[in-house]
């Protein structure tokens, strides 16, 4: 499994979104600080659930951090996160 198809399975799992879209960015940042050569490591994500809804944005993305577990996110060098309720 990819890292990208991990990201969606975990978010799918903790916040059921009615919208989710994960996009490898990696090709952009090729030869960049934080490329490890995989091809897996900028990606950016647009998730949409009533999970999120009363909560500001650092809770938003702690709870991302939170359900895509450490272990994913430390493979992971930048994740730029668009989140709404």
């Amino acid at each position: 499994m990819t890292r990208a198809e991990e990201i969606e399975t975990r978010l799918r799992a903790a916040f059921a979104p009615r919208e989710l879209i994960v996009e490898n960015q990696s090709n952009r940042h090729a030869g960049h600080s934080g490329d490890d050569g995989t091809g897996e490591s900028h990606f950016a994500v647009r998730i949409r659930a009533t999970g999120f809804a009363g909560q500001n944005r650092l809770a938003r993305h702690r709870a991302v951090h939170k359900a895509l577990g450490p272990d994913l996110v430390g493979e992971i060098h930048a994740l730029a996160l668009d989140i709404d309720a």
